[in-house]
């Protein structure tokens, strides 16, 4: 009787898949898909938006800016709404429509970001502000 040890390759259908996992490198699918560094082209515009989303999530005043999102039955992550209520302060919705098309991209994604980095506690307590239905 004879034994033997599986194969190392798994055939799907012509094309062999390798199961060992080589966690060491990265591979050309991960590379792919890395983020793009923009360079913002209104400096100035940009750093009074982020002033301004910086100090909404800051810890101290994170609390009272989902609060209201919560009256306002706003979701966290709609930000043009959110903009246009003046939430974000009364001149960040003109500078928001003065940056061009990356710059208006980067802030969003600056927004999301800041978005997703409130304290679980937080989350949890405004969940209704954060749920995606």
């Amino acid at each position: 009787m004879v034994e033997s040890q599986p194969s190392k390759l798994l055939v799907a259908g012509p094309i062999p898949v390798s199961r060992s996992k080589d966690l060491g490198k990265r591979s050309t699918w991960q590379s792919m898909f890395e983020q793009a560094v923009l360079p913002v082209q209104d400096q100035k515009t940009f750093a009074e938006i982020e002033s301004a989303l910086q100090e909404a999530f800051a810890p101290a005043h994170a609390a009272k800016f989902l609060r209201r999102l919560q009256k306002a039955r706003l979701r966290a992550r709609q930000f043009e709404a959110i903009l246009a209520h003046g939430f974000l302060g009364a001149k960040t919705p003109s500078l928001y429509g003065s940056l061009g098309d990356s710059d208006r991209g980067q802030v969003r994604e600056l927004y999301l970001g800041l978005v997703e980095h409130v304290a679980p506690e937080l989350r949890t307590k405004y969940l209704k502000v954060y749920a995606y239905y």
